[in-house]
């Protein structure tokens, strides 16, 4: 992943589903589309690192759900509008139904079927997400992400090839600079 031009100062805690408590002194920030087999990899692989240190109030993640113009992740973003960022872990469980059920959501031939998917399987309803929506855009634009799954701790920008260890690595570090 060539990070040459993405400028992680840009990236920021305000836009994204907020998992765990609010004054973890560590973020992870992550670009996904719940359309991508890449952001699933990463989701899948770092679950139970990042689970640990939410629980533990170490890390609070803050997940952006990129809304992409590349046509193959377009249903990843009919799903993206029905998360309620009111009830992140809801979304949170949304989140894993939707990467379990990838393949299945993901080959439906029409958008409106995938909207047809979301209500019917999971019961949701389309929600008003306009504003985190394009905010996560336009941040994401003013950082130069452009690919998914981009991952930030601090200025640590990595993608679904990270091990657990390196992410473990990567969290320990930023949480000894912050007790410095």
């Amino acid at each position: 992943m060539d990070i040459s031009n993405i400028k992680a100062s840009e990236v920021g805690t305000t836009y994204g589903f907020k998992i765990g408590n609010p004054d973890a002194p560590v973020k992870v920030i992550e670009f996904i589309n719940l359309r991508c087999p890449f952001c699933k990899k990463w989701y899948e692989d770092s679950k139970d690192v990042l689970a640990y240190y939410v629980a533990a109030g170490k890390v609070q993640r803050i997940i952006k759900h990129f809304d992409k113009e590349k046509p193959s992740l377009a249903k990843g973003n009919v799903v993206h509008h029905y998360l309620d960022y009111s009830n992140p872990e809801k979304a949170l469980e949304e989140m894993d139904y939707f990467y379990d059920k990838q393949d299945e959501w993901g080959d439906l031939e029409e958008l409106k079927e995938v909207a047809a998917y979301v209500e019917e399987k999971r019961g949701l309803t389309h929600q008003p997400n306009t504003e985190e929506i394009n905010g996560i855009i336009e941040e994401a634009g003013r950082a130069n992400v452009v690919l998914v799954p981009s991952v930030f701790i601090g200025e640590a920008i990595f993608d679904e090839h990270i091990t657990s260890d390196e992410l473990t690595d990567l969290i320990e570090t930023a949480l000894n600079e912050t007790t410095k």
